[in-house]
This record gives C-alpha cells, sequence and structure tokens, in this order.
C-alpha cells in the first residue's frame, strides 16, 4: 500500500458503489459508475482523495441516518441533495475520482468514438472552439508578481 492508500471497508464500499451508481447511471448503451470494471477501478484509484471521499461516505451514512447503502431511494436521493447543496471537500473528491475512472473504461470511451488508449504518445484530435470566449480572461490584470 502506497501513503495515500485507504482500505475501504465493506460498508463503505457499498455506499461508494451507490452513489457512484447515482452520480452516472447505467444506459441502455452504456454501463453506469457502479459496473463491476468501472467501481474496480474507482476503488483502486482513490489516492490522495482516499481521506476525503471516506469522509463523503460517512457524512452520508450520517445524514441519511444509518447506512445509506441500504437506505431506501427516497432517503438517498435527499441526502444527495443535501450533499449537492453543500458542496465543498466531499463532493469535489467524489467528483474527481468517479468520472475519471468512468471515463476512461474502454467501452465508454468507444460510446464517445474515441479509441481506447491513452492519450500520449499518440494524442487525440480536439475541435478547435471559439478563442475569442478567452479575451476577458486575458484583458484582465495580471494577479501575479513577474518572476526575477
Amino acid at each position: 500500500m502506497t501513503e495515500h492508500t485507504v482500505a475501504l471497508s465493506e460498508t463503505e464500499r457499498a455506499s461508494l458503489r451507490v452513489i457512484a451508481g447515482m452520480m452516472i447511471p447505467a444506459t441502455t448503451e452504456l454501463p453506469g459508475a457502479d459496473d463491476d470494471a468501472i467501481f474496480a477501478d474507482i476503488v483502486a484509484s482513490l489516492g490522495r482523495d482516499a481521506v476525503e471521499v471516506r469522509q463523503a461516505l460517512g457524512w452520508l451514512d450520517a445524514v441519511s441516518g444509518g447506512r445509506f447503502a441500504t437506505s431506501n431511494a427516497s432517503t438517498r436521493e435527499e441526502v444527495v441533495a443535501k450533499l449537492r447543496a453543500e458542496g465543498g471537500a466531499r463532493l469535489e473528491a467524489l467528483h474527481r475520482v468517479v468520472p475519471q475512472c468512468y471515463h476512461r473504461d474502454d467501452r465508454v470511451m468507444r460510446a464517445f468514438g474515441m479509441e481506447p488508449r491513452p492519450p500520449f504518445p499518440k494524442g487525440f484530435e480536439i475541435e478547435q472552439g471559439d478563442w475569442s470566449l478567452l479575451d476577458p480572461v486575458r484583458a484582465r490584470p495580471k494577479l501575479y508578481r513577474p518572476a526575477r
């Protein structure tokens, strides 16, 4: 185990699987984030977010009145609505880990028309957008001191 690895309890794993499935549910064409392969990647990829994810899972359990994963659907929806409204580190940690692992799944990449491979060394073609959208940012005064 690395310094950032934190083993999840079965209760935490169950809650994480439920919240992942709520964040990205399955469709007829694509698996949800609670799919076995995607979920295994999520658990294995917690890394430095593990502590915040565990705190989020503990919060979900506490707010749901016991165990988030076994709460009824309406309670889970209420708890997730509260999580969204409060935001903060709990929500950010879940938003970093779950979509990252979901979008690197081969099935998902193929569904988006992408070759399932790492971005380097070949790279990916990205459609050019409207660069003028950055003009207001460029017009701002500098927020830093120049390096010497």
